[in-house]
């Protein structure tokens, strides 16, 4: 299902779930509101940051035109978007990591050659994780109870960060071996 029809759906249910129902316009401008959600305050500055070192690239739950509406408050151009209106399904399906994985293969980037950073341990860093990619796990809620807007699960992410600027402060302190001419590498 595309993305805003899902939204769509999902705001007819909230509001019979809680008692209002939600007129057609209601649903139709939560379904179009994706592009107008924020970004995280660090999120603009961190990505500027690490398109520095490194190549950039998307794997997102979204359809194009809502993550193009998105990508304009995060202002950096990735070098790759993948996205469920592209894959035909939604994260955690596997296909969708197999999906980037095909993808990327054919820019000669591997499975070694990426570190999988998300905020959802249920979404990305355990799929990402049981198909052999590093993952970073972006706590936002650190210090914070329960599981926030995702179904808890088990995962162990290679490295964890409380947000994407403390994950770009501790990269100068970090080795990386690259192939500078690629933009690629892995960590030490």
């Amino acid at each position: 299902m595309p993305y805003p029809a899902l939204l769509r759906a999902v705001a007819f249910d909230i509001g019979e779930h809680f008692g209002a129902p939600m007129r057609d316009d209601e649903a139709d401008a939560f379904a179009a509101s994706v592009g107008d959600w924020p970004a995280f305050a660090d999120s603009a500055e961190a990505l500027a940051y690490l398109k520095q070192h490194y190549r950039l690239v998307v794997l997102s739950n979204v359809d194009n035109a809502s993550f193009a509406r998105s990508n304009e408050r995060l202002g950096v151009a990735f070098d790759a978007v993948c996205t469920a209106q592209d894959i035909g399904s939604y994260k955690p399906d596997p296909g969708n990591f197999r999906y980037l994985l095909d993808r990327l293969a054919g820019s000669g980037i591997e499975k070694r050659d990426i570190l999988h950073t998300a905020q959802s341990l249920f979404h990305d860093i355990a799929p990402a994780g049981k198909i052999g990619l590093a993952t970073n796990w972006i706590n936002r809620r650190h210090g914070k109870p329960g599981a926030g807007a995702t179904m808890p699960t088990r995962a162990t992410p290679d490295f964890t960060h409380n947000s994407l600027a403390g994950f770009v402060a501790a990269h100068p302190a970090r080795r990386w071996r690259a192939d500078q001419s690629a933009g690629i590498g892995s960590w030490d």
